[in-house]
């Protein structure tokens, strides 16, 4: 059975550097731990391999699993997940043709990812203690409001979250605080986006492009949650 500790962090851990989203921290975190684990420890869980046989993994955890792990690692698992691909979808060594079931199969395959499922579990579990932190302690609510900026993904999520978690008389001041911040930090990036492109204006040869040149990279990073990859020089 696969250990709960590895998605369990302090909440004061994601909250209190300030650099950036505090839940795409969590996130990063959390499938750093968990790709080190599916690549390490987890090799000689009976149960888990079972697991992430039948789940597999999206190109971008596998891709983290390349980093973390050994190359004998991810060939044992990408082994045990193609057989199984092979008997259970595609029925090599039977009888029968593969059918509407299988096809299905391998659909619901391309969108399924075991290290996803695991980071999605580990950071609502997170977000719930979250919410009881705000709740009880006005030294949490300090902390959360001096945070700089929640992407759009997250803010959605916390925001939506709270309406089923918490109680009616904290939920509107924490959507309030949260659309604050989120808000905020949004009407930033869009100033600095429009005065980068007011910089192609030859009128504005010369100029000050003052925050605007990282602007599409802070834009793309609220908006999806990820940043944009650097390039290979």
């Amino acid at each position: 059975m696969m250990r709960e500790d590895i998605c369990s962090i302090p909440v004061s851990e994601v909250f209190e550097p300030k650099d950036g989203c505090p839940l795409c921290r969590l996130r990063d975190v959390l499938e750093e731990r968990m790709t080190d684990y599916i690549t390490g420890a987890a090799m000689m869980e009976p149960d888990v391999r079972i697991d992430t046989n039948q789940t597999g993994f999206c190109h971008r955890h596998f891709q983290k699993m390349l980093e973390t792990g050994s190359r004998l690692s991810n060939a044992l698992l990408l082994e045990s997940h193609l057989k199984r691909i092979e008997t259970e979808i595609f029925l090599l060594g039977q009888s029968k043709t593969p059918g509407k079931k299988q096809w299905q199969q391998a659909e619901e395959l391309e969108h399924s990812c075991f290290v996803c499922r695991q980071v999605e579990w580990g950071t609502l579990h997170i977000v719930e203690t979250l919410y009881q932190l705000w709740q009880r302690e006005e030294e949490f609510r300090t902390l959360y409001r001096s945070q700089p900026f929640f992407c759009l993904p997250h803010a959605a999520l916390l925001m939506k979250g709270a309406q089923k978690q918490m109680t009616r008389a904290n939920t509107a001041e924490f959507i309030r605080v949260t659309a604050e911040i989120a808000g905020n930090y949004l009407t930033q990036v869009r100033k600095d986006i429009t005065h980068f492109c007011s910089m192609y204006d030859y009128r504005n040869q010369g100029g000050d492009w003052g925050t605007s040149k990282d602007a599409i990279d802070r834009a793309i990073l609220y908006l999806t949650s990820y940043p944009v990859p650097k390039k290979k020089e």
